[in-house]
This record gives C-alpha cells, structure tokens and sequence, in this order.
C-alpha cells in the first residue's frame, strides 16, 4: 500500500479483483421487478379463478379454473422466490462488503501493534503481577 492510497481506494481495488457483478447495470432489478409482477399476476388469476369457478354450474369450467387457480398459485410462488432472491441479494453484497471492511479495519489495527501480545508470547511484562503460587 502507498502512502498515497486510501483504505477506500484499496478496498475498492480489492473488490474489484473479486469480480463481482456491478448492481448498477439494472439487472438485478429488472428481475426483483418480474418477480412482483409475477406475485400480482398470480394473485391476480386466483381471484379470476375463483370467481369464474363459482359463477358457473358446468364443471368443465370449474375444473379449468381450478386449473387457472394453481398456475395463479405456481405464479405467486415462483415471483416470491424470485423476488426473495434479487432482493436478499443487494442486501448481502452490502453487507459482505460492510463486514470486509470492518474486518480489513480490525486486522489494521492488531497489526498496527495496538493489541499485539510480546514476543515471546506472554500478555504481562511484569511477572510480579498476577496470581502467586501459595501451594510450594
């Protein structure tokens, strides 16, 4: 790291050298906006479902509306996990990266020498400290 550098500068760097997918290209909006649209589509054909089932006598009609009834539900499905998906996903990037940082900061910190132990891996330098042996 030169003295020039920023931590930011590097960290941005250093995300880069992940390859990480870039959330500004609109894609993975794109599909967290399907998977809503699929969730109010399958809504949507439940309760035409429903209505066309109990508007008829013919049960013809009312086995396609139950069969219109279960794409609704499969819809409904599929667009929650789709949208579960895009959603969490821009949530946990944030956070990896937040927690990467922290992390970068913390290991800066104890290598920096602030919370190192000595050498020779005792934590007191003064061995007058501490418990005494009584028993001997």
């Amino acid at each position: 790291m030169t003295a020039a550098e920023s931590r930011a500068d590097r960290f941005a760097r250093e995300l880069g050298d992940l390859k990480i997918s870039d959330p500004a290209s609109g894609h993975p909006r794109l599909w967290q906006r399907l998977g809503a649209v699929l969730m109010v589509a399958g809504i949507a054909a439940g309760v035409v479902a429903y209505l066309v089932s109990h508007r008829t006598t013919s049960s013809l009609t009312q086995g396609d509306a139950v069969t219109i009834g279960l794409g609704g539900v499969t819809l409904s499905v599929v667009g929650a996990a789709v949208f579960l998906r895009y959603s969490l996903t821009g949530f946990l990037r944030f956070w990896m990266a937040r927690q990467s940082f922290e992390l970068n900061v913390l290991a800066e910190r104890i290598f920096a020498g602030s919370m190192l132990a000595k050498s020779d891996g005792r934590l007191d330098a003064d061995p007058g400290r501490g418990l005494s042996r009584t028993d001997s």
